[in-house]
């Protein structure tokens, strides 16, 4: 058995505040920490800034690794934990920005970090989309991770797992009144690839949008381990067996079944 301990945070950051928010994720990191043994704790889309920043996010878009990612690996080193969370990344040219997901691991050195593939509506012109869809190895095993949107196209998923993904974490700024959306995405994802799902959705309103939260981990036969109902900050925590993957897809045999060479319509532009 490879048995970890998961846990989702949901949290509500504060509009552009990215001190504040890195406190209370440091706060997060030692309380879940010191509650219960852990191996992962995933945090939602963009929890350093929020997500309505528009034209200041080139303001707060920081490289990796930088000021705010060295925060949070202090954290994870401090506490012996993988840490997943989002924010504004930039490269060298200091006009391309990302909507990204970084895993940072108990050493507190950075694992990897992932760009959103699918970005949607005014993200377009904030961000450019990320073109590779690979998992990351942390100590436990193969970790994928998929920012927001991207939970939505089943093609993202199934890469990560077809790339070896045993467990998909997935931070997301999922807002109202799409609740039935998100919960149908998360079992679907699960089922269609006998894998676990760690998806950690905000709570709390910006000008715009109205995030619910409905943070869950769900196994790889689509039960649900755990899950916050109410939108309400904390966290909700499961422990997982890896090796329950390998068993679901022998029996299921979702994956050997597949017919590649029939899916040709599958990249082929709308």
């Amino acid at each position: 058995m490879r048995e970890i301990t998961v846990a989702v945070v949901q949290m509500e950051p504060r509009l552009g505040k990215m001190e504040d928010n890195l406190v209370k994720m440091g706060e997060f990191i030692r309380r879940i920490a010191t509650e219960q043994p852990v191996d992962l704790i995933v945090f939602p889309e963009l929890v350093t800034t929020g997500y309505e920043m528009g034209p200041r996010f080139p303001q707060v878009a920081q490289r990796v690794p930088g000021p705010a990612v060295n925060i949070i690996g202090q954290r994870a080193a401090e506490y012996g934990v993988h840490v997943a969370f989002g924010m504004v990344t930039k490269e060298r040219v200091e006009s391309i920005l990302y909507n990204a997901a970084v895993l940072v691991g108990p050493d507190g050195e950075v694992i990897g970090q992932y760009h959103k593939v699918h970005l949607r509506g005014e993200e377009r012109m904030a961000f450019r989309a990320g073109y590779r869809i690979l998992p990351f190895e942390a100590d436990f095993g193969m970790v994928g991770l998929m920012v927001g949107w991207d939970l939505a196209f089943p093609e993202t998923a199934r890469s990560l797992v077809l790339e070896g993904a045993e467990l998909v974490a997935v931070l997301a700024n999922w807002e109202q009144p799409n609740v039935a959306e998100w919960k149908a995405y998360l079992l679907a994802r699960a089922y269609e690839n006998a894998v676990f799902i760690a998806a950690a959705n905000r709570i709390g309103e910006e000008p715009s949008y109205t995030f619910f939260g409905q943070s869950a981990i769900i196994g790889p036969r689509g039960r649900v381990l755990a899950a916050m109902d109410e939108p309400i900050e904390g966290y909700a925590v499961a422990k997982i067996d890896l090796d329950e993957v390998r068993r679901v897809r022998e029996e299921s045999q979702i994956l050997q079944c597949r017919q590649p060479t029939a899916y040709r319509a599958l990249v082929r532009k709308y």
